[in-house]
Formats: C-alpha cells, structure tokens, sequence
C-alpha cells in the first residue's frame, strides 16, 4: 500500500484508513493535501468528473454495494475511453448516510476493482456525512493526441463496439420486477471500460468519437453536433445481445461502448485484439440530421437516454 504520509486521529481518517487498507497497491499517496502527478513528456492531461446519486442513478436494491462502487467508478473512467486517454489515477469522494456507513468497505472494494482494471491509482478524495449516498469520482489521464467529438468528416464510416441492449433489457426486468436473465445483469451491473480498444482505435485512425452513455440513438446526435455533420445509420446493422431487439440496442444507455468514426478500420482485426465486436453501422453526411433507416425507410428511434433516472 502506497500510503507515505500517516494520517491523523478521528473518526473520518478511522474510516479512510479502513479503505486504504482494502485498497492495497491501487492506492497512491495519499495523506497530503493534494496529489503530484507526473504525464508523459509531450502528453496532454485529459480530466472528467461524474456523480452517481442513490434513487436517481441507481437503487440501492438492484445493486450490491461493490457494484454501486464499481459503476460509479467505471462510468467517469468511461469518459477517458472515450478520449482514447491512458487513466493516471482518480480522485473519489463519497457522500455517505449513516445506513451507509457499514457499507463504505463494500463500495471502496468495487471502486477499487475498477480502478485495477485499467491499471488507475486511486489518488484519494473526499468522504463526508450526507442524507443521501452520492459517490463523485474525478479522473485523471493522459493522451498524445486525444479522440475528440469534432473529427468527424463526409465520407467517414461509423462503428460501434461490442454489443447494445443488455443494460436496456436488464432494467425493463428490474422495473416490472422480473428476474434478470445473467447476460443482461452483468452488462447491466457490471460494464466494462473501453480504455485499451479506444487507444487502439485512435491509433488506426478514428476521426471522432464517444462513449455510448445515454444510448446510442441520443450520442449520436451529440457527435453530429460537435462536428458539425449529418449521420446515416442502419438499425439492421447494429450490433445487439441476443433478445434484444434494434430499437432496444438504439435506446439503451450506460453501455459505455465506444461511437467512433474513420476512413476504414479493420474490425477483423480488432476483434481478434480484444474478443468483442467492431460494426459498421453507417455513414457521415453532409448536413446536420442524424437518420435511422429501417429496410431503406426513415425509422423514429427517438432520443435514447434509456437508462436508470436520467443524466
């Protein structure tokens, strides 16, 4: 455990010692007032914050508490994914209500397995007493040149990675009160960053891109705007987990797959680097409308963002 400094006597350090000692080596000097960081030479530092708020980003019944940490963590890093950023560390600071108390080792053991997952130290952060449990995590990376939502150019192809739906079906289960089926549940529950696949894709020459977090159907749009361009995708082509249907696949949100555009990319190629799928499933137009086309006609797909309580 990287803990150089010794922290004082209180209630509060009891508790953050606590969490350095389940943290282990994900931990990284912590105790002084800020941490130093140090990035590659010519580098630029890529930085993103994300709050997840209890009954409005998650339910605490759905969720085990290592999963609420793990999600919380994951989805700010999701946003150095979507930069093609290389994580340095992260800063993690929890609100946290009595009921919750007992339950803070728990959430700090899904942080950290998050964390590890990337190779991201956990730089400390906050924790403080509140009447709702609210986890904010501040992430910190680095890029040569990082993917940005702007690049995309007329003649581009779009590609998505992996597979849509499974967070959209798992929470149709969990609001009508249906068991979730275990492949919906672990998208759902347990998301995987795309830190590497999105480093690999700017390598080979994505123009833009993002991270699908209010689904598929409403980033798309955002991409479109930053670049000032039109999209045409194919509902027939994207890529979905098995029951899922192309609507769901469009809508679902917190996948945090990657939207990417470029020239040509060789998914063959991807897929046999990282086992998971890279589509094509349409085009960069001119213009500024984003289209869906089911069998050559205009499909209404709507604006996405269907994911537990909203942004």
């Amino acid at each position: 455990m990287s803990q150089e400094i010794p922290l004082g006597p209180g209630g509060e350090f009891d508790a953050i010692r606590a969490m350095l000692g389940r943290l282990g080596e994900t931990a990284s000097g912590i105790g002084d007032d800020a941490s130093v960081l140090e990035i590659p030479r010519g580098d630029q530092l890529v930085v993103s914050t994300d709050t997840a708020v209890e009954n409005r980003h998650f339910r605490a019944e759905w969720l085990t508490p290592e999963e609420i940490g793990y999600r919380a963590v994951t989805a700010a890093l999701s946003d150095l994914a979507a930069m093609a950023a290389r994580p340095i560390g992260l800063l993690w600071a929890v609100s946290l209500p009595d009921a919750w108390r007992a339950k803070l080792p728990a959430l700090s053991d899904g942080a950290n397995e998050a964390a590890r997952a990337v190779n991201a130290k956990i730089l400390g952060g906050n924790l403080t007493a509140a009447g709702e449990l609210s986890i904010t995590t501040t992430v910190i990376g680095s890029a040569y040149r990082p993917l940005r939502r702007e690049g995309a150019k007329p003649g581009d192809k779009l590609y998505v990675t992996g597979e849509l739906g499974g967070p959209a079906m798992a929470l149709a289960a969990l609001t009508a009160g249906r068991k979730v089926e275990a492949r919906y549940q672990a998208r759902f529950s347990k998301p995987v960053t795309r830190i590497h696949e999105a480093r690999w894709l700017a390598d080979e020459g994505a123009t833009a891109g993002l991270d699908v977090s209010d689904g598929l159907a409403g980033d798309a749009r955002h991409l479109a705007a930053a670049s000032r361009v039109g999209l045409r995708m194919q509902l027939d082509r994207l890529p979905r987990i098995e029951g899922a249907d192309a609507m769901t696949a469009a809508r679902s949100g917190e996948e945090y797959e990657l939207l990417v555009t470029a020239a040509q990319l060789d998914a063959e190629a991807f897929t046999r680097k990282f086992g998971i799928r890279l589509t094509e499933i349409g085009e960069v137009v001119s213009g500024d409308s984003v289209t869906f086309l089911d069998r050559g006609r205009p499909a209404e797909v709507g604006g996405g963002h269907d994911h537990f309580g909203g942004a």
